[in-house]
């Protein structure tokens, strides 16, 4: 167990967000494959606090059912009404207490809408906190701008945190403090409890404010430090939609700046946009205009891009995969997909395959070698090694009811313009006739027909199209033989 281990962690997210004009909770909005308060979420459980409690209100049951499916061991705090975030903090100690927790150590507590705060912040936030012996340690930091933040104001000699002054009541000398307080605190437990029994209400706003805390504590004798956070951007909360694209931005940077010095070549990280669940090996090319979502992996040596979106679904080795829109699909090592493929779920391409240029598939297990070059749709199939499907093949996969099965045996060479009507089974080895229409088994080895015998009308352009440039062509062409001679 880690020496600033905390006793627990408090996620305020209670809030309504009415600045995003959202039917959506302001904390459910997402950014770079994660809610806001997933990223909170995710950032204090590298701290692996005994205790992680998150203060819910406003469509509290939209915000509960979301954190039981991202972290089924986060406790929820209901705050009734919004009574300020002291009134916040109160209700997560008081869940905790109704629980039988007595808690002894540090609590830390932090905003809901802030996604680009660093699980390292806060360990360090923890560990400034243990080692100056604090009873409150405020996580600050120094911005370029701080007009309309609350300015941290340190005694110079002890460099203690002396007063938390808003920017509206802020002299010269304090409006030019570039120390800011974020919101994020770390508390002596025991202070906390007793000094939250302590917090009036008695401002403009009805509330009772986390900040007054810290006035109580040192009134009582007790230090008060601050943690300057390494980045100012980390503490950005997110208020509305703008701040959302940006944070959105710096997150998206992030992660793209930890992949390439990770070894993977982003040729255009202004264009290329990742989630924060994709995994990269090394020396993997990511070609502009390129979108990878959700649980995506990209192993060594894979070109992907450009111009293409990958959202769950994992590339080989050496692929390459270019134009291309995929969801919930394999691609194996070495395969070539696209320009212009879509690959939906159930997708999976064995090694060196390809699927090609305005190619769909849905459902499909393509064995190794085999190509699927152009112009096919391919559903609820399983396609052999070494086969070659012909372009503008379509695998008519459904009966106006029901979804049913192909099956292509390994080396077939199928015809171009085939339909293959299932459930059908094209045995190893055969062959297909162009535009035949397949709604029988072919046996291994045979070719199968399926098609019109050809019957040509001489002269029928003449009689039904007498006058008409193609009739004219025709004649002409008659003709040439006759002057050749």
């Amino acid at each position: 167990m880690s020496a600033n281990r905390p006793a627990a962690v408090v996620v305020l997210a209670a809030g309504e967000g009415t600045r995003m004009k959202s039917a959506t909770p302001k904390v459910l909005h997402t950014l770079c494959g994660r809610s806001l308060v997933g990223h909170v979420v995710a950032a204090s459980r590298e701290l692996d606090p005994e205790h992680l409690v998150v203060v819910v209100g406003h469509a509290r049951e939209q915000v509960q059912a979301h954190l039981s499916e991202i972290d089924p061991d986060v406790r929820t705090a209901v705050q009734h009404e919004q009574k300020g975030t002291g009134h916040a903090v109160r209700t997560a100690l008081e869940e905790l207490s109704n629980g039988g927790v007595a808690l002894d150590g540090t609590v830390i507590v932090v905003c809901g809408d802030t996604p680009l705060l660093t699980g390292e912040t806060l360990q360090r936030l923890g560990a400034v906190h243990s080692a100056d012996g604090n009873a409150v340690t405020v996580l600050s930091a120094e911005v370029p701008d701080a007009t309309g933040y609350g300015r941290i104001v340190r005694d110079h000699a002890s460099g203690a945190v002396t007063a938390i002054v808003e920017h509206k009541d802020a002299s010269d000398a304090q409006r030019a403090i570039r120390e800011i307080n974020s919101g994020v605190f770390a508390f002596d437990a025991r202070l906390l409890v007793d000094a939250l029994g302590k917090v009036r209400t008695d401002n403009s706003q009805g509330e009772e404010y986390l900040t007054d805390v810290l006035g109580i504590v040192r009134e009582a004798g007790h230090r008060v430090g601050a943690a300057v956070a390494g980045d100012h951007r980390e503490i950005l909360g997110i208020n509305n939609r703008v701040q959302l694209a940006q944070a959105r931005g710096l997150l998206n940077a992030r992660l793209l700046e930890r992949a390439m010095l990770a070894g993977v070549t982003v040729v255009d990280p202004a264009s290329t946009f990742v989630d924060v669940s994709v995994s990269f090996e090394q020396d993997v090319t990511v070609h502009p205009g390129t979108q990878l979502l959700g649980a995506t992996q990209v192993a060594a040596g894979a070109e992907v891009g450009p111009h293409s979106r990958l959202t769950d679904t994992s590339v080989g080795a050496d692929a390459v995969v270019s134009f291309t829109v995929a969801e919930g699909a394999r691609i194996g090592a070495g395969a070539n997909v696209g320009p212009y493929a879509y690959l939906r779920p159930g997708t999976d391409l064995g090694p060196k395959s390809k699927a090609g240029a305005y190619v769909e598939m849905k459902n499909a297990s393509i064995g190794e070698g085999t190509k699927v070059p152009h112009l096919s749709y391919v559903g609820d199939a399983t396609i052999g090694e070494f086969t070659n499907i012909g372009a503008a093949s379509v695998f008519v996969n459904y009966d106006g009811e029901a979804k049913h099965h192909t099956t292509v045996g390994s080396h077939c060479r199928t015809g171009s313009d085939n339909m293959f009507v299932a459930p059908v089974t094209i045995g190893d080895g055969a062959y297909t006739a162009a535009g035949s229409v397949i709604t029988k088994d072919v046996p291994p080895g045979s070719l199968a027909v399926a098609r019109g015998q050809q019957r040509n009308i001489e002269g029928w352009v003449a009689r039904k199209r007498p006058g008409s440039a193609a009739a004219q062509a025709a004649a002409a062409a008659r003709r040439e033989p006759e002057g050749e001679q």
